[in-house]
């Protein structure tokens, strides 16, 4: 999330009210997760399991729980509660518009884009040209749609990333300040749910297709050309890559890769990483042809069983 000016280090610790380490004027371009940091962003850490990562990233402002070393070319803010002021920082940059209006003011339609009744348009929402927007359908506060995509009814563009910290009085979320992006010629079927960035941009790649009832988490980039098929659910910040396939039933665990031409048979259960143009299969999946030999290797066990007791 850039944020609307620079700002300078002193003035985002006026804001949280937290402590610095670093000249006053230190520049602070933005804010983000540490798996999409650039130079300019603060970025927050809370465990000591993830203090090196944090301090060793691109972001060059770490807001941590602990006084420490800090690195050369970098800023510390000093906060006891990271996940708290993280979220105050949200809340000011991007916080929550209500509307009154089934279709904001500002949100922007292009040329021969169909709206169905019942739909929600959010604040700053822009629909490119020759869109069809089925009914009952709710897109989000600064979503972004390109030409020629259509949308099916029930399926909600936007909504808060499923992140949270357990405390001792319930869980606590991390507010979302980022935005959906769907590129040009993407169909979504109905009932899908595309949740918002935390701080970045969830994105649908250009001539993507999802099937009815897929869910895809926050700040997950799907590429080009890449078919999706029913009840398939994508955890967060994974990156599918260009013509990848995952057929019904797929679920996928955050912070992975899908390569390239990556193909997943349904009821599939992926974990990992993948190989480009590979086929897999399974919970927890493998490579679909050594899964398929251990499954005809299984149906043996029986007649082997018999083989050995007639020895006897």
């Amino acid at each position: 999330m850039l944020f609307p000016r620079p700002y300078t280090l002193k003035e985002i610790a006026t804001l949280i009210d937290c402590k610095y380490i670093g000249k006053d004027n230190f520049p602070v371009l933005g804010m983000n997760e540490i798996h999409v940091v650039s130079s300019g962003d603060i970025v927050f850490v809370d465990h000591p399991k993830y203090y090196d990562k944090a301090l060793q990233s691109e972001a060059t402002v770490v807001l941590i729980n602990k006084d420490v070393e800090c690195p050369e070319g970098k800023a510390l803010l000093i906060s006891e509660d990271p996940f708290r002021d993280f979220n105050v920082l949200t809340n000011h940059f991007k916080p929550f518009l209500p509307s009154e209006l089934n279709i904001s003011n500002t949100a922007k339609i292009g040329k021969n884009t169909i709206i169905q009744p019942n739909c929600f348009i959010g604040n700053n929402v822009v629909i490119g040209n020759d869109c069809v927007i089925h009914s009952n359908i709710s897109i989000y506060d600064d979503t972004i749609i390109g030409n020629n995509v259509t949308i099916h009814s029930g399926t909600v563009l936007g909504a808060n990333a499923f992140y949270y910290k357990k405390r001792e009085e319930g869980f606590d979320r991390l507010l979302s300040g980022g935005k959906v992006v769907i590129e040009d010629n993407v169909d979504i079927g109905a009932v899908c749910t595309i949740d918002r960035g935390v701080t970045n941009d969830t994105i649908i790649g250009e001539g993507s297709k999802l099937d009815n009832q897929v869910q895809i988490a926050h700040d997950t980039v799907i590429g080009k050309n890449c078919l999706i098929a029913s009840q398939t659910g994508i955890a967060g910040c994974v990156i599918v890559e260009d013509n990848v396939t995952l057929w019904g039933q797929v679920g996928v665990k955050s912070g992975i890769t899908i390569a390239k031409g990556t193909e997943i048979y349904a009821q599939s259960g992926l974990g990992f990483s993948t190989e480009e143009n590979k086929t897999y299969f399974g919970s927890p999946a493998s490579e679909a042809r050594e899964r398929f030999k251990q499954m005809a290797y299984i149906r043996k066990i029986p007649e082997i069983l018999e083989k050995l007791k007639n020895k006897e």
